[in-house]
């Protein structure tokens, strides 16, 4: 729906969250651009659904929240222009520049997602870039292409600075005199303001702040709500040093900030890591590594070259085309590794597999720096071989298992203390990741570091998830070795 707003053209999206969101001409070319409209077809949390029956929602309504939480941020924070600059294209001051691109930033950081997000991701990142080195360029020519690792983020940069064509973003963007390569380090983190990459990558950025509340809405459960208004309220930002502003909270909503990082640990510690449903996506990772082995997905070249060229494929590279692609590949038996075929047909009518039970794959809290991780993932590994050879050893070749042990910890928050000998250090404070909060005097501190800070206490405690999954063959033999009880 548009109208003029201050004299300039605008329009504004419903969501189910926030209302009424405003937005100004150019995004709302950037929004109805195929680019951004293939995100209308990739879910939020993958295969969270097959447990989750209302987690239906998608990176698109994701994103538009992130910029409506970008915009509440910049605007308590004293940062954000009024509404008759940012809606006029031809307002260009510092601060209107700023404020367009952390919009901006917010909108399209993750316009490269992978279908059904990071379950296809990780394939792809452990797959590596394909044995297609070359793309033609404009003049006919071949050169080398450009070796990008195989994620969302660098997908995304990508379409941003290679897209200037008709309903390209880099020709909407250019359009309007907006720097795609700031915006693009932005959305790394890597920008020259300190305070945009805080609000882009930090314990308490927009992105969080949306899709906490949003997944809790749409899966139903209760883990993600926090009191949003109440952070909102009690920003401000602080003198970091060098010309730079950083941002925190006041000191009296510390323990707001403490309930939103208590939530986001609960949120991936129940929804994220729930065994029931995390097992899909590991299944669907596994399938997706095996297709693009076999070149039976589109490679990551040959998406870059998709966007250099507006090829539509592009466009329809998304939740449908995987799906589509399982089912395709499960009729035509065009993969003859059973394990591959037994789980593209478990994912496709939701047959899970079953979870092995041992101590050493049981969910614990571990202490950073009291407990071993190092030890017990060596445990954990060695285990996971003898069973693997277990299994080639006295198995007829149709037993599988499926390992996923976490590379990221879940964290309540880091604690950048620890990594500067518990001694003060000034360049904490240009950190962009953990939560400052601020006094009454507008001295910040970091939040791990205080006294009456939970955060104190908790910021050293890792949720510790790892699970196996195996076949009805793999877990009765493994059962008769007695190796799983």
């Amino acid at each position: 729906m548009s109208k003029q707003r201050n004299g300039h053209r605008s329009a504004v999206i419903f969501d189910v969250l926030y209302g009424f969101i405003p937005i100004t001409e150019w995004e709302e070319q950037i929004i109805n651009s195929p680019f951004f409209q293939r995100l209308r077809w990739v879910k939020q949390l993958g295969f969270s659904n097959y447990i989750f029956p209302g987690a239906e929602h998608n990176r698109f309504a994701h994103v538009i929240g992130v910029m409506h939480s970008m915009e509440q941020m910049l605007q308590s924070l004293g940062l954000a222009v009024p509404q008759a600059e940012l809606f006029d294209p031809k307002a260009r001051s510092e601060a209107a520049i700023l404020h367009k691109s952390l919009r901006i930033a917010a909108l399209l950081h993750d316009l490269g997602t992978f279908p059904f997000s990071h379950a296809i991701e990780y394939a792809y990142m452990r797959h590596g870039n394909a044995s297609r080195s070359t793309r033609s360029t404009k003049d006919g020519k071949v050169k080398a292409a450009k070796t990008l690792s195989n994620n969302h983020e660098h997908l995304g940069a990508f379409i941003i600075k290679n897209t200037n064509y008709d309903g390209g973003i880099t020709q909407i963007l250019e359009k309007y005199y907006l720097d795609v390569n700031m915006i693009s380090k932005i959305i790394k983190g890597e920008s020259p303001y300190l305070v945009a990459n805080s609000l882009m990558h930090s314990d308490l950025d927009a992105d969080r702040m949306d899709y906490l509340l949003r997944d809790a809405h749409y899966t139903g459960m209760k883990y993600g709500q926090f009191d949003r208004d109440y952070i909102l309220a009690n920003l401000v930002t602080f003198d970091a040093g060098n010309g730079q502003q950083g941002f925190g909270v006041r000191e009296n909503a510390a323990h707001a900030v403490e309930d939103f990082l208590i939530a986001r640990f609960s949120w991936y510690s129940q929804v994220i890591k729930n065994q029931a449903s995390a097992k899909f996506d590991i299944m669907s990772s596994h399938i997706a590594k095996s297709f693009l082995e076999h070149d039976l997905l589109y490679q990551f070249p040959d998406l870059l070259t998709f966007v250099e060229k507006r090829d539509e494929r592009f466009f329809f590279w998304n939740d449908i085309y995987f799906m589509n692609r399982c089912q395709e590949i499960h009729l035509k038996k065009s993969i003859k590794d059973h394990k591959t075929r037994e789980l593209t047909e478990m994912l496709l009518y939701r047959r899970a597999p079953k979870t092995l039970h041992h101590p050493l794959f049981e969910h614990r809290i571990l202490r950073d720096g009291v407990d071993d991780k190092e030890k017990l993932l060596k445990r954990i590994h060695e285990f996971v071989a003898e069973l693997q050879h277990t299994l080639k050893k006295h198995g007829t070749g149709r037993e599988w298992i499926l390992v996923d042990i976490p590379e990221k910890d879940v964290v309540f928050t880091k604690n950048p203390l620890l990594k500067h000998k518990k001694h003060m250090n000034p360049s904490l404070y240009t950190d962009s990741d953990t939560v400052k909060i601020i006094d009454r005097k507008g001295n910040p501190s970091i939040l791990p570091e205080r006294e009456n800070s939970l955060m104190k206490h908790l910021s050293g405690f890792i949720n510790f998830v790892p699970s196996v999954y195996a076949n009805d063959q793999a877990l009765s033999l493994l059962r008769k070795k007695k190796l799983i009880g």
